[in-house]
């Protein structure tokens, strides 16, 4: 009876029917079904019609330890009430004097549809040791801020930022995605005067696979939920929106107007605290120096 072969609910229905008419003994030897599994068919095809009679779950209608359904409402409301963890939850509960494992907590919310699991379509992504920068081209970082244009438009800039001499380039667009990101890495590759070594993102959408394959430069994806992982651009990024773009209309030719210029003041005339009161361009030419 627990079966995944789909043609199995019209056998049983067609054996019952020939059982009705022939007799379950007769209908055993023809088909090969046991006498007992036909007597049920035939009781179940009296009571349904001639219709497929289906296949029924293999899942147990009860257990001796199923947990009580008093601590399975607790722990849903305690969920619902917190909105924390499993942990939590379990803690919670436990300092009500509430006896229940953790274990428990984690498989109850989990068949309540409660607990926000991994998506089974990300991909994994192999850590990659962060290079110490020592001179510009050992790592930039990439990352986009998302602008609303209205309650259902956004558009998004992308900004790269060199973590050694601070060098930046941003650029706005109405799109984002794979080929997006690549064309503005492109783009930033060529106004740079360096060559990119290594690109260090998020796990984004825009920065997959294919943009990692197809930019053809050594790639570091930032560790799960560790934003200081990309602190540098994270902070040029507001930076940015502080002192260029809060006050523009939100669409991609203002913005990269804007942009144009700001670009050139920030990498040739703005002190910057985390390089000793330089200028981008001044540890620029110190790295070149060093090379």
């Amino acid at each position: 009876m627990y079966s995944t072969n789909n043609h199995l609910p019209r056998i049983r229905r067609d054996v019952a029917i020939f059982a009705s008419k022939n007799g379950i003994r007769k209908a055993s030897r023809y088909y090969g079904y046991s006498p007992s599994a036909i007597s049920k068919w035939v009781k179940i095809l009296n009571k349904i019609g001639h219709h497929p009679i289906p296949t029924l779950s293999s899942k147990p209608r009860s257990h001796p330890k199923t947990t009580d359904e008093n601590i399975v409402r607790k722990i849903v409301d305690t969920r619902i009430r917190l909105r924390r963890s499993s942990e939590v939850v379990h803690e919670s509960l436990r300092r009500e004097g509430v006896t229940v494992s953790i274990s428990t907590v984690k498989r109850t919310l989990g068949r309540k549809r409660l607990l926000n699991k991994r998506s089974p379509w990300r991909r994994y992504h192999p850590p990659v040791d962060r290079p110490y920068p020592v001179k510009a081209v050992d790592l930039v970082e990439i990352d986009t801020i998302h602008t609303m244009q209205s309650k259902k438009a956004r558009m998004y800039t992308f900004v790269l930022i060199d973590v050694y001499c601070r060098w930046i380039y941003a650029k706005s667009y109405q799109k984002m995605n794979s080929k997006t990101s690549l064309r503005f890495v492109k783009e930033a590759q060529k106004h740079a005067p360096f060559t990119f070594n290594m690109i260090q993102t998020d796990h984004g959408p825009e920065f997959g696979k294919w943009f990692v394959t197809q930019s053809k430069v050594n790639h570091r994806y930032t560790r799960v939920g560790k934003p200081n992982d990309n602190a540098h651009v994270e902070r040029v990024n507001r930076t940015i929106q502080e002192e260029s773009l809060d006050k523009l209309m939100p669409t991609p030719r203002i913005f990269n107007k804007a942009l144009q210029s700001y670009l050139h003041y920030y990498n040739t005339q703005r002190f910057h605290f985390g390089i000793q009161l330089k200028t981008p361009q001044e540890m620029l030419g110190c790295s070149q120096g060093i090379d």
